[in-house]
């Protein structure tokens, strides 16, 4: 997803160390240590293992230029052990692969369990979830972390085929939301995709991490270091947007969000939603340096 853009942004060079905290397939990092040969470093994140697994393979080419790790975005810090970073990348949100995955059960268009879970250390299922909390607090889930209006009735329509033994399958979801908003319609975005974020969202944390990523980007960059972000929803790209233009460490690098290109778009419909934010870590100061 915006490839030559993360990579014009952080210039990887030689010698230099970055890391790709949303890993994935392996195509950002893939690209920074093919621009950063013969001896950049990359260290790669990610809590999903079959996305280790996939990039361990995809990079295997690059030896111990690479450094491969099944965590969370939070764990950052703690995997860099006071190693600052040339640059950084995090593409994030649901995976193609993920969403493809029936069996991991983000997607309303074929039939899973109501998992949504991006990694084995998530212990909370979507089905957990929505049986656990009581329809109050699940209308706010929705409504806070989809930004769906129809929230409530929403909320009571999930809880009433809980209460039938029609709420098993990510279809049993999707039904659920169309018995309030009305079916999915040719051209049109699914009725059900804002309910669908909002409840993997809540089941990862994804927003909690998010935030802790951008508390840490002072501390894990190198002086001239830059970060890339590419956000796909306004929850995300507020927060990328405020984390970079009100830190005291930081230079925002894109005034306004770089976007994909016709040819991106037309390619992989996704990218039509993804911003880019960057910012460089300015030089410390002696006395933050000593302190």
């Amino acid at each position: 997803m915006l490839l030559a853009e993360v990579v014009a942004l952080i210039a990887p060079r030689d010698g230099g160390l970055y890391a790709d905290v949303t890993l994935g397939r392996g195509g950002h990092a893939e690209a920074i240590l093919d621009a950063s040969s013969p001896g950049g470093r990359l260290v790669g994140v990610d809590r999903d293992p079959s996305a280790i697994a996939a990039s361990r393979e995809r990079l295997a080419r690059f030896g111990d230029r690479v450094e491969l790790y099944q965590t969370a975005l939070s764990s950052l810090a703690a995997v860099l052990d006071g190693r600052a970073l040339d640059g950084l990348v995090a593409d994030l949100g649901v995976s193609s692969p993920q969403l493809d995955d029936a069996a991991r059960g983000m997607s309303f268009r074929a039939e899973g369990p109501l998992d949504m879970r991006m990694g084995d250390d998530v212990e909370v299922t979507a089905w957990q979830l929505v049986r656990d909390l009581r329809e109050p607090e699940l209308a706010d889930v929705i409504y806070e972390y989809g930004e769906e209006r129809a929230s409530r009735p929403i909320a009571r329509a999930i809880k009433r085929a809980i209460e039938r033994g029609e709420m098993e399958t990510t279809l049993h979801l999707a039904a659920a939301v169309h018995r309030v908003l009305g079916p999915a319609r040719y051209g049109r975005i699914d009725p059900a995709t804002r309910t669908f974020q909002a409840l993997r969202i809540a089941v990862n944390d994804e927003l909690g991490e998010l935030d802790h990523l951008l508390a840490a980007l002072p501390e894990v960059l190198a002086d001239g270091g830059v970060a890339a972000v590419i956000s796909f929803h306004s929850l995300e790209d507020r927060r990328v947007k405020h984390a970079l233009r009100d830190s005291d460490a930081l230079a925002v690098l894109t005034k306004k969000p770089l976007e994909a290109g016709d040819a991106e778009r037309e390619e992989n419909p996704r990218a039509r939603s993804a911003k880019l934010r960057a910012a460089r870590r300015l030089p410390r100061d002696p006395g933050e340096v000593e302190a």
